[in-house]
């Protein structure tokens, strides 16, 4: 068969099952719907999926953020930790240095160096100062000052706090012009430890005086032992940034 009666036999056997699967025009509308629901349901699950995609996306562009931002606390954590354990060394190291300058006075039991944290403090019985009721710095206090001086001028990372303190019993009636209460007499206690320590050599911008009277005691105020545990100058070594820290912010 030539090529032109293959056509015409294929165009007759096309014609002959269009005639055999001939289908209504209701029922093709109906197929037609179905089918274009169909596409719509895919295109709408295709619109969906994509939908998902871009919030996994978006999941993970926020999950790699968070990671970033946990590695830097992470990093700032180490870092912070590093710095504390060279303060802690750094501390350890000034608390020994104070101790064995102030060793001989140490062993006489004229003061006592503590340790907390961060802050080293000495802390000398108010008898060896002064006497009862007075802000006079005697001789013995001169001797034991100037030593506890020259051990603070190594420390200038350090602003020195000094802080009187008394036991609970009232000013005698004769020194009441002179101090009211214990409060006067505490502060005027600390502010000449301070005029002393500048005179000795000690920077006064380094320096801090306040007075607590008898409101921070350390042992019972029923006792003359205690009372004379109470009453007290502390001379405490704090680091120059928590005390900004502590400031006011300058307007």
């Amino acid at each position: 068969m030539n090529r032109t009666g293959l056509h015409a036999a294929s165009a007759v056997l096309a014609a002959a099952v269009m005639a055999g699967g001939c289908v209504s025009k209701g029922d093709y509308e109906k197929l037609e719907a179905e089918k274009n629901q169909e596409i719509d349901a895919l295109q709408k699950q295709h619109g969906g999926l994509q939908e998902q995609v871009q919030s996994l996306q978006s999941q993970k562009t926020s999950l790699e953020q968070q990671q970033a931002d946990l590695r830097r606390q992470i990093d700032a954590l180490e870092q912070q930790k590093t710095q504390l354990l060279t303060a802690s060394k750094q501390t350890q190291s000034q608390y020994d240095a104070l101790v064995r300058n102030l060793t001989e006075e140490v062993k006489k039991g004229e003061l006592q160096v503590r340790q907390y944290k961060d802050m080293l403090t000495v802390d000398v019985a108010e008898q060896l100062f002064f006497d009862s009721g007075r802000a006079n710095l005697k001789d013995s206090g001169k001797a034991v000052l100037r030593k506890v001086g020259d051990a603070l001028k190594g420390y200038e990372d350090k602003v020195i706090r000094i802080v009187g303190h008394t036991d609970n019993v009232p000013i005698t009636k004769s020194l009441r012009k002179i101090f009211p209460s214990n409060w006067e007499l505490s502060v005027a206690r600390a502010t000449t430890v301070v005029r002393y320590l500048q005179e000795v050599g000690i920077s006064p911008e380094r320096m801090v005086a306040s007075g607590r009277a008898e409101y921070q005691p350390i042992a019972e105020n029923d006792t003359p032992e205690g009372r004379k545990k109470n009453r007290r100058i502390e001379i405490t070594l704090i680091d120059k940034n928590l005390v900004q820290e502590a400031a006011p912010a300058r307007k």
